[in-house]
C-alpha cells in the first residue's frame, strides 16, 4: 500500500506513522491535522476523543493524557522540520518504558509462546489477521478462558505433523499430528514470575475419557486408555487438544485455562521472521536424523535449520526425549532474549511479519480465537521478566517394568510437589514481592495465630467436615489423627454446607492452643486458621470445626506448600544464557 493509502503523503515515511502511545502501550496511526485521510479500518475506541483530530473516518482516538505527548514522525532527511501541535511547544517528551519488559513472549511446543506474542503484542490495526487465526471448541475441557485478575495457565502444544512445504521428508509423513512437546505455562496471579513446565512426550500416563464436539454439533466420547505415552493424548482414536487438557489435568491437578497448538510451519517461518535466532553449542552436532550439522561455537539459525535444532535429540544430552526438552528450552531462552535486545518489539514493520507468521501457524481453543483475545494475553504476559521466567521438567525415572527403556513414569518423589507449587502460586525463581501496609499488617496477624503454647494432642477436640474434599476424605483424616497422631477427642461431623477451596480450622478464643496444636500437625498455615466460635460435639462439648477443602491431598498429608523446588528438580530462566552438550 503506497503512502497515500496509509493517509499521508510527502516527506513523511509511512512506517513511521505508526508509532507507540505511551500512556496506553500501543501503537496507533498518527496524522498530522493537516493530512487529507482515509477510510481504512483500524482498532476500535470506545469513544472518539477531542485530543486527536483528523483521526480517518471509521475509526476513533485514543485519548492522551494531558502532558503526554506522542512522539512525532520522523522526517526523511532532507525535509524540512515541522511546526509543533498548538499547545505542545516546548513540552518535554516522556520517557517511555522499556518495551522489551512490556512485551515478553511466548511459543508453544517449541513455538508457541511467540505466537501469543505475536499475534497479542500490541497490533490491534491488523484487523486481518483473525482471518488467519484456527480456532475449535475447548469442549468443556478448560477453565473458559484466562481472567486477568487470576492466575493463568496455558497449554502449550506442538504437534509432530508433517503438513506443510517440506515437512514430509522429516520422520512420519502420515502422522495424525500427536502431542509431541507439550509446555504447561504458568503466570502468576500478580505477574512477577512465570513457570514452563515441559512434558515428556514419553511419559507413561492415564488419558481419560474425552467428550468432544463434532462438525454437525453432535458429540462423540472418546474412551481413554490407561497406562500409554502421553503423547497419544492428541490425534490417536481422534483425539482432540481438548484430550490432551483433559490429560494433564488429571496429571498435574492443574486445569488450562486456555490451550495453543503449532506444528512444524511454526518454527520455520516464525524465526524466519525475527531475523534467526541465535543458540550455542558446546560441541559439533552431525545428527542424520534431524539434519543437523553444525560446529561448535555460536550460531544464528532460523528456517529448516532451526527446526532441525529444536527436533535434535540423539546428539545431545544422552540421546533421548529427554535430552531434546533442555535444548527446545535452551532455543526458547534463545528466541525470547533475541525479542528483548533488538529492535523487533518497536519496529512495525517486523512486527506485522511475525504476527502474519504467528497467525498462520497458530490453532488456539475458541475461547481465545480472536485478535482482540491474543492481544490481552500478550498484554498480561508483557509484564513478567525473563529472568524470572523458570523452565523446568516434570520429574521422572525410568519405567521400572521395561527392560530396553523406552518410557518414563512420574517420580512420585519430587513430582507431587512440583504440581503444588505451580497449583498454589509458588514461584521458582526468588521475587521481590511489593506489598502494601495492610498486606503486610494481614500477613503479620496470621502467623501470630501460629505463635504460642500448644496443648497436648490427646487434648485436641475437633469435628472434621468434608467441604469439598474426595468422598470418604472425613473418614480417612478422622483415623489418621486418632490412630496417628493421638488426636483422640476427634470425630467425622459428615459434609460441610458449601464447599471451600482451602481447608480451614475454625476456634474460639480459648481453644487457640488447641488450634495451634493441630495447625503443627497437619501442617496447616496462619491463613487457614479462622479464630471464631466453636461449636458443641456429639457429646455436647466445645469443639473446633475442621472443614477440608479442593485442597486436600490425602489422609496425613500436609497441608504445607513447598516454597521452593525439590532438590535434584532440572529447572533454568530464560534470562541466562546455555550451552547444548
Amino acid at each position: 500500500m503506497d503512502a497515500q493509502g496509509r493517509g499521508r503523503a510527502g516527506d513523511i515515511d509511512p512506517a513511521d506513522q505508526w508509532v507507540l502511545n505511551p500512556h496506553t502501550g500501543e501503537y496507533e496511526l498518527r496524522l498530522t491535522p493537516s493530512a487529507p485521510q482515509s477510510g481504512i479500518p483500524g482498532p476500535r475506541r470506545s469513544a472518539p476523543s477531542p485530543n486527536r483530530v483528523g483521526a480517518p473516518a471509521g475509526r476513533t482516538a485514543t485519548p492522551v493524557a494531558p502532558g503526554r505527548a506522542v512522539p512525532p514522525p520522523r522526517r526523511r532527511r532532507g525535509a524540512p522540520p515541522e511546526e509543533p501541535l498548538p499547545g505542545r511547544r516546548g513540552r518535554r517528551p516522556v520517557k517511555q518504558k522499556s518495551k522489551a519488559k512490556k512485551a515478553l513472549l511466548w511459543t508453544g511446543g517449541t513455538m508457541a509462546f511467540v505466537l501469543v506474542a505475536a499475534a497479542g503484542g500490541g497490533y490491534l490495526y491488523i484487523r486481518h489477521l483473525n482471518g488467519n487465526i484456527t480456532s475449535v471448541s475447548d469442549d468443556g475441557a478448560s477453565t473458559g478462558g484466562f481472567q486477568s485478575d487470576k492466575a493463568i495457565n496455558i497449554l502449550l502444544i506442538g504437534t509432530d505433523k508433517r503438513t506443510g512445504a517440506g515437512n514430509e521428508s522429516y520422520g512420519d509423513k502420515n502422522s495424525v499430528g500427536h502431542a509431541d512437546t507439550t509446555i504447561l505455562l504458568h503466570v502468576s496471579k500478580d505477574r512477577t514470575n512465570a513457570t514452563a513446565l515441559s512434558i515428556p512426550r514419553d511419559l507413561i500416563v492415564d488419558v481419560p475419557d474425552c467428550e468432544t464436539k463434532q462438525e454437525d454439533g453432535s458429540t462423540k466420547v472418546i474412551p481413554g486408555t490407561d497406562d500409554v505415552r502421553f503423547n497419544t493424548s492428541l490425534g490417536q482414536d481422534e483425539r482432540t487438544p481438548s484430550c490432551t487438557v483433559r490429560t494433564v489435568t488429571e496429571l498435574t491437578g492443574v486445569q488450562a485455562d486456555n490451550f495453543m497448538v503449532a506444528d512444524f510451519n511454526a518454527v520455520k517461518t516464525l524465526t524466519t521472521a525475527v531475523g534467526g535466532v541465535e543458540i550455542c553449542l558446546a560441541k559439533d552436532i552431525d545428527d542424520e536424523d534431524s539434519k543437523l550439522k553444525l560446529s561448535k561455537g555460536t550460531h544464528t539459525i532460523s528456517g529448516e535449520q532451526a527446526l532441525a535444532f529444536v527436533r535434535t535429540r540423539h546428539s545431545v544430552g544422552f540421546g533421548g526425549d529427554l535430552s531434546r526438552i533442555t535444548l527446545q528450552q535452551q532455543f526458547l531462552s534463545a528466541l525470547m532474549r533475541k525479542l528483548k535486545s533488538n529492535d523487533t518489539l518497536t519496529n512495525p514493520t517486523k512486527m506485522i511479519k511475525l504476527a502474519e507468521a504467528g497467525t498462520k501457524a497458530l490453532t488456539v481453543d475458541s475461547n481465545l480465537g480472536s485478535i482482540g483475545k491474543l492481544k490481552d494475553l500478550g498484554l498480561e504476559l508483557g509484564k513478567l521478566n525473563v529472568k524470572n521466567l523458570t523452565f523446568t521438567t516434570v520429574p521422572v525415572v525410568d519405567n521400572p517394568t521395561e527392560k530396553v527403556k523406552a518410557t518414563v513414569v512420574l517420580n512420585n518423589a519430587t513430582a507431587p510437589t512440583v504440581f503444588d507449587m505451580i497449583k498454589n502460586d509458588v514461584s521458582f525463581t526468588e521475587v521481590k514481592k511489593k506489598a502494601s501496609a495492610s498486606k503486610n499488617a494481614e500477613a503479620a496477624e496470621e502467623a501470630a495465630r501460629l505463635k504460642g503454647t500448644k496443648s497436648a494432642a490427646s487434648e485436641v477436640r475437633v469435628r472434621i467436615l468434608n467441604g469439598g474434599a474426595a468422598a470418604g476424605s472425613a473418614q480417612a483424616e478422622l483415623e489418621y489423627l486418632q490412630n496417628e497422631e493421638g488426636v483422640l477427642k476427634s470425630e467425622n461431623a459428615g459434609n460441610a454446607d458449601a464447599a471451600l477451596s482451602k481447608t480451614t480450622l475454625e476456634y474460639a478464643p480459648d481453644q487457640a492452643d488447641q488450634a495451634r496444636r493441630l495447625a503443627a500437625i497437619l501442617g496447616l498455615s496462619g491463613a487457614q486458621l479462622k479464630p471464631g466460635k466453636s461449636v458443641t460435639n456429639s457429646q455436647g462439648l466445645p469443639t473446633m470445626t475442621l472443614t477440608l477443602g479442593k485442597d486436600f491431598k490425602g489422609a496425613g498429608v500436609s497441608f504445607t506448600t513447598a516454597t521452593k523446588a525439590p532438590e535434584g528438580v532440572q529447572q533454568s530462566t530464560a534470562d541466562k544464557v546455555e550451552c547444548a552438550k
